[in-house]
């Protein structure tokens, strides 16, 4: 199958990742903070209620309304993945407390929740350069393998997600961190811009295939049905939500 093909039967797919490219950079080249934590905001709220669907939780409305209260929170607050560990307080001391909760609902305040804190403060404390350059290493992680896999790919690379090949997984990380070393080369060394941009490729994969992984235990094709060609907003968002917790680590740790 020839690179166009690929195109041609996926064109809503990448016609709606284009138009969702272009919000992300026309929203990036504001670069304004609030503007910033609003886009995330909407994406994390969708996110975390489809989230609630696949952990079986769905029914437990008051959930949204603590999802909500947190992002208002992260507003103001200085460090905003310090929150998760607030929560994490919380629920561990209401369970302590009530001895019957629902361990269930403080699964969505892991996944996606702490994702999207740590994506907030990796604005806070890189910029929004840093933002493009996650968007450069995890858009370049998925659009390679996918093509390399359709192209190249023979082995499979894990029975969580079986059309995923091991050569497309490869060639999709070697691309992604050659691109994001010289995206990345803008605010670090080159040294750190590799090892930074290599890590966060291989996350995203990861976060891919847990993605992947929730809706199989679910029993669903997708997470929801939002975006054309994609599916839900955690089918577009995946790579980014380990991608964005390595890249914040390792930013904070190799400077």
């Amino acid at each position: 199958m020839g690179f166009f093909s690929i195109v041609s039967e996926n064109r809503a797919r990448f016609l709606t990742g284009a138009v969702l490219v272009a919000v992300v950079v026309s929203i990036g080249l504001i670069d304004n903070f609030f503007l910033i934590w609003l886009f995330l905001g909407i994406v994390y709220l969708f996110a975390f209620y489809e989230a609630m669907r696949l952990f079986g939780v769905e029914k437990n409305n008051p959930m949204y309304a603590y999802a909500a209260g947190l992002w208002l929170l992260a507003l103001v607050y200085p460090n905003p993945d310090d929150l998760f560990f607030l929560i994490a307080v919380i629920f561990a001391s209401l369970l302590a407390y009530t001895r019957d909760f629902d361990k269930r609902l403080f699964l969505p305040f892991l996944y996606p929740t702490a994702s999207f804190l740590f994506l907030l403060a990796l604005y806070k404390d890189f910029g929004v350069d840093s933002l493009f350059w996650l968007l450069t290493v995890v858009a370049l992680t998925d659009i390679a393998a996918y093509f390399t896999g359709k192209l190249v790919g023979r082995r499979p690379f894990c029975p969580t997600s079986p059309k995923k090949t091991l050569e497309g997984v490869v060639g999709g990380v070697l691309i992604a961190t050659f691109a994001g070393f010289f995206a990345g080369s803008l605010l670090v060394d080159w040294p750190q811009a590799l090892m930074i941009s290599l890590g966060t490729s291989i996350a995203s994969v990861f976060g891919d295939l847990f993605e992947s992984y929730l809706k199989r235990q679910a029993g669903v094709k997708d997470s929801g049905d939002l975006l054309p060609g994609h599916g839900g907003i955690l089918d577009r968002v995946d790579g980014y939500l380990f991608g964005g917790i390595v890249m914040v680590l390792l930013l904070r740790g190799l400077l």
